[in-house]
């Protein structure tokens, strides 16, 4: 990435090379894109030390004596690794994107989420079969407004699929899409969704690891973006107590050796297969510890509610939007089951490596598929089961599931709840506009 042509005079390409740099980027559990910027000579080495210590600190920055984050060890070093060869363009100046694996002693870091998913990616390659998703993401826009707070965005001509300057009078989506383009982050569609200001972004379907290094780098990009125009791109799963949520919907599928999708004739033929119908049941059978990974916030709760169009039901169904787990009635290399409980404060790593191991233990385990949800999924509904209704309950639900825990990573997971156990008492007694404060400028 850093060669300049022969015809260049020398003075110019040491020019260059003194004025690129390279961002380092991980995801943590917080779904924080932590880092660093190196120069390019630097990033040459292909990794970059940091401290462990970043997987034992809050939102808020508390230190917390979790499991494997090095609190009461020392705080040593970890290292990001990435191959120097493999830079992503970025968004900012003269910079390139390196994507980084964690590690600690030269092995991979038992609390790196691009590690989980890795791991579950191989567990179904070892089946045979490449797993391969594309991610819908929802967010609403805000403004700032005279006194300095953050307000809607102003978008009174907004409808749901809406498109143009009536629902997007500033521009904005034209200038993520753009830069999107420019960092090659390929983009399926965009749209305004069902409240106003929020927006539908979904990512092109791609193996597994791709769609999360785009979608990951895709949330960073868009808030950067808009945050130096004077807009927050927010994700946040509720942030209006009014409106409705928004959601991390991973349509999932897998292909054969071959490339052929094994869910291509599932609908067409009026019987579902055996892997789908372990996948479903699997996903369901872990409904309430998954919500602790992907609904990770106090806030994702006001999304999670009966007759939400979210993720609270344990049911499924073919072409059901009221439903946790929806077979999509398309066939073909489109064909696939979208998984509508995470929302975007998740780490899109942890969430789909929760959800790939999942899935693989319901098929190989031969969990009982429930019946399809026939009702309206609103007022009537054929199952009892949903996710927990906090946060607190969903981290006793994921403590208790020792099956997921050790598919996923029994020290992430005792991480994890750690961390959230802590952000829980940092937000005891706080109303519902001081816990939307707390997590707004991250998330």
């Amino acid at each position: 990435m850093n060669q300049y042509a022969p015809s260049e005079v020398p003075e110019i390409a040491e020019q260059k090379a003194m004025t690129e740099r390279v961002r380092i980027l991980y995801a943590d559990q917080l779904n924080l894109a932590r880092g660093k910027y190196v120069p390019m000579a630097e990033a040459a080495k292909g990794h970059a030390r940091m401290c462990v210590g970043t997987y034992a600190v809050t939102y808020n920055r508390t230190l917390v004596p979790a499991p494997g984050g090095g609190l009461l060890n020392g705080l040593p070093d970890m290292e990001a690794v990435f191959d120097p060869c493999d830079l992503r363009p970025s968004w900012e100046n003269d910079t390139y994107i390196a994507l980084a694996d964690i590690q600690f002693k030269g092995e991979p870091f038992a609390l790196c989420g691009r590690g989980a998913l890795k791991r579950a990616i191989e567990s179904w390659r070892a089946r045979g079969l490449e797993p391969m998703v594309g991610i819908e993401m929802e967010a609403y826009i805000f403004q700032k407004a005279d006194d300095g707070s953050w307000v809607p965005y102003e978008t009174p001509g907004s409808f749901v699929y809406g498109t143009g300057p009536f629902t997007d009078p500033a521009g904005l989506i034209d200038d993520i899409w753009a830069m999107a383009a420019k960092c090659g982050i390929p983009i399926e569609s965009i749209n305004a969704e069902f409240d106003t200001p929020q927006f539908e972004l979904t990512l092109r379907y791609a193996d597994a690891l791709k769609a999360v290094d785009d979608c990951f780098l895709f949330r960073q990009m868009a808030r950067e973006l808009l945050i130096r125009r004077g807009y927050l791109l927010s994700f946040l799963p509720k942030p209006f107590a009014e409106k409705s949520g928004s959601g991390l919907h991973f349509n999932i599928s897998f292909n054969d050796r071959d490339g052929r999708n094994i869910f291509a004739d599932d609908v067409a033929s009026g019987s579902l297969s055996d892997t789908m119908k372990g996948c479903i049941a699997g996903l369901l059978h872990h409904h309430e510890a998954l919500a602790a990974i992907m609904a990770p916030i106090v806030n994702s709760y006001g999304r999670l509610q009966p007759a939400s169009l979210s993720g609270y039901w344990a049911n499924w169904g073919i072409d059901h939007r009221s439903v946790t787990v929806r077979v999509s009635a398309e066939t073909g290399a489109a064909a696939r089951i979208e998984h509508r409980l995470a929302d975007c404060a998740a780490s899109p790593y942890f969430a789909l490596a929760a959800a790939l191991q999942a899935a693989r233990i319901g098929l190989e385990q031969d969990y009982e598929l429930p019946p399809e949800e026939l009702n309206d999924g609103l007022e009537t509904i054929s199952t009892d089961r949903h996710t927990p209704h906090s946060l607190s309950d969903a981290l006793d639900a994921l403590e208790k599931d020792k099956v997921l825990a050790r598919a996923v990573g029994e020290v992430m997971i005792d991480n994890y709840i750690a961390i959230k156990r802590a952000e829980l008492g940092e937000l005891e007694g706080k109303s519902g506009d001081e816990q939307r404060a707390y997590y707004l400028n991250f998330i």
